[in-house]
């Protein structure tokens, strides 16, 4: 006897006690107004701040140079901009764009609040537009506004992304094993 029961949250049934998480969401449940709340957060740790700024050849010493750091205003070293928007950008792909065919563009970048090795970065996105593609019958383009906040609810980065969406996710879930 097979008991069959709905998919918990989050994950679609595939077969027979068998579930699949889901990743991304499709044009028509990205509405504008909908809030999606990222989790988990992620603590930024020491690796974070010197591997990322080696690799973006940011050598410039607020980020590097502890002993530096220790004489500017903020007394120790900062966490590269670029990474902040990196991490909270990439907190956002599961449920907005993890099916996107592409990302278009990123606006209206703003850092608000230095980010330290420690902090924990949280992140939240509002679907703040939608249309159909006039290029790409069968895809949307979404525009969202992300705001990245730390520990203690804090903004420290702030932006507006838009980014391909498929109109019919669960047939894209299909053909692509997803």
């Amino acid at each position: 006897m097979s008991i069959s029961i709905p998919a918990p949250a989050g994950y679609r049934r595939i077969g027979e006690g068998r579930y699949r998480e889901v990743v991304g969401l499709g044009y028509h449940e990205l509405c504008e107004g909908v809030v999606i709340e990222h989790r988990p957060g992620r603590t930024i740790t020491e690796a974070d701040n010197v591997v990322m700024t080696t690799l973006g050849g940011n050598d410039a010493p607020i980020h590097t140079d502890a002993q530096y750091s220790t004489l500017t205003a903020w007394g120790r070293p900062l966490v590269c901009s670029s990474i902040t928007l990196h991490i909270v950008g990439a907190m956002t792909v599961r449920s907005t764009s993890g099916l996107t065919l592409a990302n278009l563009g990123f606006d209206e970048v703003r850092f608000t609040h230095p980010v330290f090795v420690g902090d924990t970065l949280y992140a939240e996105t509002e679907i703040i537009g939608r249309r159909l593609s006039h290029s790409r019958p069968d895809t949307g383009i979404v525009t969202s506004r992300t705001r990245g906040h730390n520990q203690d609810g804090t903004a420290v980065v702030t932006f507006t992304r838009s980014f391909f969406v498929p109109i019919d996710a669960d047939a894209v879930r299909e053909r692509t094993n997803y």
